[in-house]
């Protein structure tokens, strides 16, 4: 049996979810990507202040409308704390992770942010923390990724601090991304491995890639990830379109999943926009496509504390019980 959750973990996520136990987070925390597709001929010329700028005019428009915000510490959290451009009612994760990562695109590392930590993300308010990781079971780097995970597990548990994992699987072998039973195997064999260590909900790809459109395969694979993870399990839109997106998040819920992590499924044309006309579509079309998928999924999704892995404490709850 799994042990007790503790009190501080299950609040944590209980500020990121909605009062029915789904998650509608809107993912805020790209950078590089975020720098590419703001300037395709020249990411490294975009300025910090415009990063900050977009990501305040998301915030402002969305937040409310999601359970919880995911954004990162260099260009987003803190600057939206500031300006009070995050409500206080909508639950923050914050991420640990470097973008990009090191070494070959076939033997992928992921590199935590130097001077951040689980314990920086408890001192700025956050609810949880995230830790992206790229991951394939056959990579050389495998191992060592499992690591990168179980430590920052254990920092973060050492604060009652919940913490998101989002693995990204990739090739060992070629640059080229998986694809078709492949990227299932993947997918699953990688949330099997890393969901024992520690983590409280797993940020998941969905098991296929835009190649495979038959509903029946989607609805196989979704079960089959939920019967290899004892932990909550989120969908992670991944640059899929809304749409589509909108049919894997009901096929992942009908499957057990707990809900959904949405960026650019919901936020992408914006990046182009002037800002004035930016400004309009949050307010307007994104802002309807981040309500659908928060319906869909409090209205199907598994609430979070029926997973496997939560385990309240025992009551009664005895009087003395934080002098452990």
């Amino acid at each position: 049996m799994a042990p007790e959750t503790s009190p501080g973990v299950l609040h944590g996520l209980a500020q990121c979810a909605t009062p029915t136990g789904s998650f509608a987070i809107l993912a805020l925390d790209h950078r590089q990507n975020l720098r590419r597709d703001l300037r395709p001929d020249d990411p490294g010329s975009v300025p910090a202040a415009d990063l900050v700028e977009f990501k305040r005019q998301v915030t402002r428009a969305l937040a409310a409308t999601a359970s919880g915000i995911l954004l990162d510490p260099e260009f987003g959290a803190a600057q939206a704390i500031a300006d009070r451009s995050l409500p206080g009612s909508v639950g923050l994760i914050v991420a640990l992770e470097q973008t990009g990562y090191a070494g070959p695109p076939t033997n992928r590392r992921t590199l935590l942010i130097e001077g951040w930590a689980a314990a920086s993300v408890r001192r700025l308010g956050a609810a949880a923390a995230k830790l992206l990781v790229y991951y394939h079971p056959d990579a050389e780097s495998a191992a060592d990724q499992e690591r990168l995970v179980a430590s920052a597990a254990g920092a973060c548990h050492e604060l009652d601090l919940p913490l998101f994992l989002e693995p990204l699987t990739f090739s060992p072998t070629d640059a080229a991304k998986l694809t078709g039973e492949e990227r299932r195997r993947a997918v699953i064999e990688t949330a099997r491995r890393l969901g024992r260590l520690g983590v409280d909900v797993l940020k998941v790809e969905f098991p296929y890639d835009a190649s495979v459109d038959d509903q029946a395969r989607w609805r196989e694979a979704c079960a089959e990830l939920s019967d290899a993870i004892d932990v909550p399990w989120i969908l992670l839109s991944g640059g899929a379109d809304p749409e589509t997106f909108k049919a894997q998040v009901r096929t992942a819920c009908a499957a057990g999943a707990s809900g959904v992590a949405a960026g650019r499924a919901v936020w992408a044309e914006a990046i182009r926009l002037a800002p004035s006309e930016r400004e309009a579509f949050l307010r307007t079309t994104a802002v309807v496509r981040l309500a659908e998928l928060r319906a869909i999924v409090e209205a199907e999704a598994r609430p979070w504390f029926a997973a496997r892995s939560i385990v309240a404490p025992a009551e009664p709850i005895a009087e003395d019980w934080f002098r452990g």
